[in-house]
């Protein structure tokens, strides 16, 4: 695991931003799994800017969204449809055939996510997947659990969840209990993977990923064991790693490890 520590959100953004187009440049058919919240905001900002410029070309890449909530369309401005237009689908030369997106209006709830993993599949996987990470290690919404989940799958939300992201419902009321989620197994397959991390609040989470032991009860740990991950955190979300990790602000952890 590699580990980039930024000194802001908006350095961190456009790190992120410029590995995004790096993968690009060498791989136009990107196939590119993109998550959603207020983290990849900057980052999404910083392509559309890039794309503007000429700078990045979208026209080929090919892009899965991590999860969607369960009674939730397009036209809900609370679903994660709506934000990656709003935040970046719109902004960008994206052909809209090449947008994969679950259906949270599926009737068939277990038969969405078989045939989004079938669409993964067809695809090749995912060449690079952007993440997030819950204030409870969560990543996607592949909740603390017992098992790591393999394929996409519906999720119970976690109570936890549930009370930090409502603060986006303007009627708390209509937060959803249920999601889909691409799974860990899924997440995991991805030939790279970077993890962004901004916020203070955020900092128990990153350290029990980073520097505790891989298990379900923190979903984000198992990206430990991936042989290509990065993780850009700003200075707020690493605090609370050990001193070693603050001394630079690039290095590998696999190397720390076995020295």
């Amino acid at each position: 695991m590699e580990l980039i520590i930024t000194k802001d959100y908006k350095e961190m953004s456009q790190q992120a931003a410029v590995l995004v187009n790096a993968h690009v440049i060498v791989n136009p058919k990107l196939v590119l799994g993109l998550a959603t919240g207020n983290t990849p905001i900057g980052m999404y900002k910083e392509l559309i800017r890039m794309n503007k410029k000429g700078m990045i070309d979208f026209t080929n890449v090919v892009t899965f969204n991590l999860d969607e909530y369960l009674g939730l369309g397009p036209k809900d401005k609370e679903s994660y449809h709506y934000f990656m237009f709003q935040n970046l689908f719109s902004g960008i030369n994206i052909k809209r055939r090449n947008i994969n997106l679950l259906n949270g209006l599926t009737k068939d709830p277990n038969g969405e996510c078989e045939r989004y993993e079938e669409a993964i599949r067809k695809a090749d996987g995912i060449d690079l997947q952007i993440l997030g990470i819950g204030h409870n290690g969560h990543i996607g919404f592949n909740e603390p659990s017992d098992v790591f989940p393999t394929a996409t799958h519906v999720v119970a939300l976690s109570e936890d969840t549930r009370q930090i992201n409502s603060k986006f419902f303007k009627d708390k009321r209509k937060m959803p209990t249920g999601a889909l989620s691409v799974g860990i197994g899924t997440i995991m397959k991805a030939k790279e993977i970077i993890l962004l991390a901004n916020t203070k609040q955020k900092a128990e989470a990153i350290t029990m990923a980073i520097e505790g032991p891989v298990r379900p009860q923190v979903p984000a740990s198992v990206l430990q064991l991936h042989s290509k991950a990065t993780m850009i955190l700003t200075s707020q979300a690493a605090e609370g790693l050990g001193r070693i990790f603050k001394k630079s602000k690039k290095f590998s952890l696999l190397a720390h490890k076995t020295v």
